[in-house]
């Protein structure tokens, strides 16, 4: 089953790592415009910038991108959507695709699988997720792993190592066994946009706050996620100056 879906892009100007991130050259083009030509390559039949900074507007203007001013004060990119679903006249029943403004490399058919997830879902949110075969990957803090239920619904997502392999860990083996479900969270997200509305009137969360995952308000006020499969890991995104020139290779070749 397919849908008619939305791709909305967040993008701020402001990042720790890597100032003005979003308009950073990538071949003559800024960064959130490569990301909306990504996303053009799906079967969305809209792609539409979210932005608070007027110079991140032009650019997208300059090339043909559509572009909605939202207020500056969001605390997440969830937020800053559910008030350019607003702007933008979207119905309660129409479903947006919330694509990073930092993922260049994004491959359009992940998009067309979180939206067909989201459609063909009992419930009004979706995400994906890729199976996790490296160990030192398990460790690292900045590597979300996501557990899933039997119906492929996220039980719980974090930074920690989880699921806890007892046994394998207590015996020192820098191994993940074989039949252990692991799964790597990747950060694109599907909602139904009266699910965002809900979202935007929802308290932060203490787990989420501990996290610092913004997913987790869903799972805390006792919502469901589905989660789409994929087998391979998706091409990452853009936080520092070594992806961005990685990302320029990419293009460039």
């Amino acid at each position: 089953m397919s849908a008619d879906f939305v791709v909305l892009i967040p993008a701020r100007l402001s990042s720790s790592r890597l100032p003005n991130k979003a308009l950073a050259d990538i071949h003559g083009k800024p960064m959130v415009v490569r990301v909306a030509e990504r996303a053009r390559l799906s079967g969305a039949k809209q792609v539409v910038v979210a932005t608070d900074h007027a110079t991140i507007q032009a650019a997208c203007a300059a090339h043909g991108v559509s572009v909605v001013m939202t207020r500056g004060d969001h605390e997440s990119g969830t937020t800053r959507l559910a008030e350019a679903a607003q702007l933008l006249g979207l119905g309660q029943a129409d479903y947006v695709v919330n694509v990073q403004g930092d993922e260049p490399l994004i491959a359009p058919e992940l998009i067309d699988a979180v939206a067909a997830k989201l459609c063909c879902s009992a419930t009004s949110m979706a995400t994906a997720a890729h199976p996790l075969h490296d160990y030192a990957d398990f460790l690292d803090p900045n590597c979300v792993k996501v557990v899933l239920d039997a119906q492929q619904y996220a039980l719980y997502f974090s930074r920690a190592s989880i699921p806890w392999p007892r046994e394998t860990m207590r015996a020192g083996i820098e191994v993940l066994p074989k039949d252990l479900p692991v799964y790597r969270h990747i950060g694109i997200y599907g909602y139904r946009v009266d699910f965002l509305q809900r979202y935007a009137q929802w308290p932060i969360s203490p787990l989420e706050t501990a996290e610092s995952l913004e997913q987790l308000r869903v799972l805390w006020q006792g919502e469901r996620i589905a989660v789409h499969l994929t087998d391979h890991a998706p091409a990452a995104g853009v936080d520092t100056e070594l992806d961005l020139a990685r990302v320029r290779a990419a293009f460039k070749g």
